[in-house]
């Protein structure tokens, strides 16, 4: 089965080490990262989609899909 995270942060160093952090888990990247202004919040925001593939799993809306 496969699973999707959409990753998220404030365009530093830490979005950065979010996915980084996920490909040393085995997460692979899904597309190309987002960018856009958070207006209310005066700064740029990040967003990559990752997707992994979990041998015989089935999903569940309650699983924590950071610890896969």
């Amino acid at each position: 089965m496969k699973i999707y995270r959409l990753l998220t942060e404030d365009d530093t160093s830490a979005f950065c080490h979010k996915v980084s952090l996920a490909i040393a888990k085995g997460w692979d990247l899904y597309g190309s990262p987002s960018y856009a202004f958070d207006g209310a919040r005066g700064v740029m925001r990040c967003a990559q989609a990752v997707t992994k593939e979990v041998p015989g799993k089935e999903y569940s809306p309650d699983m924590k899909l950071g610890e896969q």
